[in-house]
């Protein structure tokens, strides 16, 4: 059975992740806001914003890979979007990694990886 390739970074094709989430969110500027009438006003600078909250179990391998990533201040980034269910590419950065021993082995351990990818 084939999975899909959720995630690509810099062209290295991820592990399958434990978890994966597609989020958009709209950025807004400081001007909109409530009007004295009681409407809201949204002034939207950019609509569909991405982010993808990612979790992975992964060997002492691929934890020094993903925490060079991390590393970096721009990713080329190809992701499985939900909405779409096409692969897209954008221009991402990671935000809150975290690493974390899931258990001890003769080869360096079994850790968890998580983190955030945010377009830019």
């Amino acid at each position: 059975m084939a999975y899909i390739q959720y995630l690509t970074i810099d062209g290295m094709p991820l592990p399958l992740p434990d978890s994966y989430e597609v989020q958009m969110a709209d950025v807004e500027a400081d001007s909109g806001g409530e009007t004295e009438a009681g409407t809201t006003q949204r002034d939207v600078v950019r609509m569909g914003v991405v982010s993808i909250p990612a979790a992975f179990s992964v060997s002492p391998k691929w934890l020094k890979l993903l925490t060079g990533f991390k590393q970096k201040e721009k990713l080329t980034v190809d992701y499985f979007d939900a909405e779409t269910l096409e692969i897209k590419r954008t221009e991402m950065f990671i935000s809150g990694y975290k690493a974390s021993l899931v258990k001890d082995t003769s080869y360096k351990g079994l850790w968890k990886v998580s983190f955030t990818l945010k377009e830019l």
